[in-house]
């Protein structure tokens, strides 16, 4: 059975002049697998705004129809990759890339305190680990756009014809550069792990998606 899946990735945010989710987005829609062979992968990368999480997610959904979402967000101070499980009901008071804040404490007011992710969180997990890249689950997302994507994504999953399946995936900086060979043990990951643990999630929500 056919399956469509939208992977996004976001732009730079203050603190963050390269944010790697996007190209990972990039990446991942030009994969090819056999078990991808009946999957259309639709790339996004939104820019670091609350508005353009309100504006471009309803637009792609009604647009694509996806099965699911894959989502990818740069939590710049982990060491692995952390599958997150929970949205939060909570905002920070930091401004977005665009410099706007939203001025509450709340993504919707008098809601949950948070929302269960429909993602088979630990299947993700065991795809990742089998990738030999360092994983774990996460139960806080935090408070900024990547928790406030969650929320509207879970959101949107719960509606009639959403998508069935919504999976958020916090990843670290990466290198850009080459490690001296005595630091190989604890070395940062690079852009080829990254690609390897995106393609294995990827194929583990395809097959999630068409059960």
């Amino acid at each position: 059975m056919p399956v469509t899946i939208l992977v996004t990735g976001f732009g730079p945010f203050p603190g963050a002049p390269f944010n790697p989710t996007g190209p990972l987005a990039q990446r991942l829609a030009r994969l090819r697998r056999l078990c991808l062979a009946s999957t259309k992968i639709v790339p996004h990368i939104f820019p670091t705004s609350y508005a353009a999480v309100d504006r471009d997610l309803p637009k792609l959904i009604a647009k694509h129809k996806p099965d699911a979402l894959l989502m990818f967000g740069l939590a710049p101070r982990v060491r692995a990759l952390r599958i997150e499980t929970r949205a939060r009901n909570a905002v920070s008071l930091l401004p977005d890339a665009g410099g706007i804040a939203l001025r509450r404490l709340t993504i919707a007011a008098g809601g949950p305190a948070a929302l269960a992710m429909p993602a088979p969180a630990r299947r993700l997990l065991a795809a990742v680990r089998a990738a030999s890249v360092p994983a774990t689950l996460s139960r806080d997302a935090g408070r900024y756009l990547c928790n406030y994507l969650c929320w509207r994504a879970t959101e949107a999953a719960g509606k009639k014809g959403g998508p069935q399946v919504a999976a958020f995936i916090h990843v670290p900086k990466v290198r850009r550069e080459p490690v001296p060979r005595a630091r190989v043990k604890n070395r940062p990951l690079a852009p080829a792990d990254l690609a390897r643990a995106g393609g294995a999630i990827l194929a583990a929500i395809a097959v999630s998606a068409r059960r």
